[in-house]
């Protein structure tokens, strides 16, 4: 009886060794002897003892932080950019078998196309146009990738170090723009009062008694005032008979 049961008990064992659970942001692919077999996955699957080897990729979105990279732009500026990439697993058995530690290659690969990139524009396109550039890296990125089985989603850009003497200069091209917009605005303001003086001398000569009752005016607001001294503008005409 004993020997009818040790056979038994080690197929049982081999069965329980054989069952592998996969979370359900997981896919497990296998490899049969050395041939690979259909992506797993998720639950309970079956893995042979020494005949298969089983690999677990990871399906979730992962978050890869580009390091400060020594960029020199088209106009020659020497800057550090940093970048954060997001990417994740669309083909297990790709990412398996046409590259062999695809988070280092998509590393490797999101420096050398952010070098590449800010690169091969200037500056102010770099500051101005964010959005731009990540467009282009991220489409740069998805479609090298797409052969490795992997989907960059997003791509930003995280911080831009610029040197000191690059910040003082455009720190005076800032001031001098905010002053160029002051004169701007206060030529324009002198212009619109010239325009209404005029329309309003245009007035007066045509409507003598409009003089004269601005005189009046003027005389009230400074009665409102407070003041102790009051003065009387005098009409012309009465001058010129004082002359007479």
């Amino acid at each position: 009886m004993f020997s009818l049961s040790l056979p038994l008990l080690i197929l049982i064992f081999l069965i329980i060794s054989s069952l592998r659970v996969l979370n359900e942001y997981e896919r497990g692919v296998i490899f049969r002897l050395g041939r690979v077999l259909k992506p797993k996955g998720p639950g309970l699957i079956l893995v042979f003892p020494i005949i298969d080897k089983l690999v677990r990729v990871d399906l979730r979105i992962v978050t890869l932080d580009v390091p400060h990279q020594d960029v020199i732009t088209k106009d020659n500026v020497s800057i550090k950019v940093n970048a954060v990439v997001y990417y994740r697993v669309v083909d297990p058995q790709k990412v398996i078998l046409e590259v062999e530690d695809y988070n280092f290659a998509t590393s490797q690969l999101a420096q050398t196309t952010l070098r590449s990139v800010c690169g091969s524009v200037e500056l102010d396109e770099i500051l101005a146009h964010r959005d731009k550039i990540n467009s282009i890296i991220q489409n740069i990125l998805d479609e090298h990738t797409d052969a490795w089985g992997i989907k960059v989603t997003s791509v930003e850009l995280k911080y831009i170090d610029l040197p000191q003497e690059m910040q003082r200069a455009m720190a005076k091209q800032a001031e001098a723009e905010r002053e160029r917009r002051a004169k701007i605005i206060n030529a324009e303001g002198e212009f619109q009062a010239a325009q209404k003086l005029a329309e309003a001398a245009k007035i007066i000569g045509s409507e003598p008694q409009a003089l004269q009752l601005r005189y009046l005016q003027t005389m009230r607001e400074m009665a409102a005032e407070g003041r102790t001294t009051t003065v009387f503008p005098i009409p012309i005409d009465f001058v010129n008979l004082l002359k007479k």
